[in-house]
């Protein structure tokens, strides 16, 4: 057979195979990759036909969230599925992206749900006892305030969310002690109000966004020692000493275990 050449582009040679090899497409355009859903909804209505001499039945749903939704439920029902998306619209597939492959969350002491948002930008810090718990939210609470850097404060599900011990429940006063007001004054002077009008960036051109990542970087290298800041300052005042990690073991081990969570406790 010949070879047939062609100019296209990506979003064409994608469109061309998927198109190919499936029963339904399941659409919501966004850029950049609206394109591979108006080839495949343009093919259909011509009437072209798939490698099972089908036409594709095309189908926009009404957000990338119903997209995803609908390829699960047409995947359940033994039909072969594909959908197309890019950026946010790839991000608001996510949930259903565990379920089309049949990855199902634990919430005993697992750590899924965690590892999964590590790239958001968030910082988190991890506890191991109920105690460990009430302490490592202060220092969150008080470091997200200075770093300007939201936390993900998480504990063990079950394991530490309903264990009972006795603890030294922190008192609200003395709390306060710790509380730095300039930085809740900074916050809340950002707050989006007609007098102080900002734009809260959502997706940004590559003549901006890496700059703006680089921007962002001396944040984000503050964080550990501003978090230790407040570990520090919260065992001057009620004597529990936590470090961002501990070492427990020979000073010539050759093999450690990493662990985090309960199972430190």
């Amino acid at each position: 057979m010949s070879k047939k050449m062609v100019t296209i582009d990506g979003n064409t040679a994608a469109a061309h195979v998927a198109y190919a090899f499936s029963d339904i497409a399941a659409i919501y355009p966004i850029t950049p990759s609206s394109n591979m859903g108006e080839y495949s909804e343009e093919w259909a209505s011509k009437g072209k036909k798939n490698l099972f001499g089908k036409t594709v039945d095309v189908v926009e749903m009404q957000s990338e969230a119903g997209a995803a939704g609908a390829v699960h439920g047409s995947l359940s029902a033994g039909a072969l599925t594909t959908t197309f998306t890019a950026s946010q619209g790839l991000l608001l597939m996510i949930p259903n992206m565990y379920k089309i492959a049949g990855q199902s969350l634990s919430i005993f002491g697992d750590h899924s749900d965690v590892m999964s948002v590590r790239n958001t930008g968030w910082a988190l810090t991890a506890a191991s006892s109920i105690q460990e718990t009430m302490d490592m939210a202060i220092v969150a609470h008080l470091a997200t305030l200075k770093a300007q850097i939201p936390f993900l404060n998480f504990f063990d599900g079950f394991r530490t969310s309903h264990e009972l011990q006795k603890v030294e429940q922190v008192d609200y006063e003395e709390i306060k002690d710790l509380i730095e007001p300039e930085y809740i004054e900074r916050f809340r002077a950002r707050a989006l109000k007609p007098e102080n009008p900002a734009v809260k960036v959502a997706a940004q051109n590559p003549d901006v966004y890496f700059q703006g990542r680089e921007t962002s970087n001396k944040y984000y290298e503050a964080i550990p020692e501003i978090v230790q800041e407040y570990m520090d300052k919260l065992a001057a005042k009620f004597g529990r000493q936590y470090n961002l990690f501990d070492y427990v073991g020979a000073a010539d081990a050759e093999k450690v275990i990493i662990a985090m969570g309960s199972a430190c406790d």
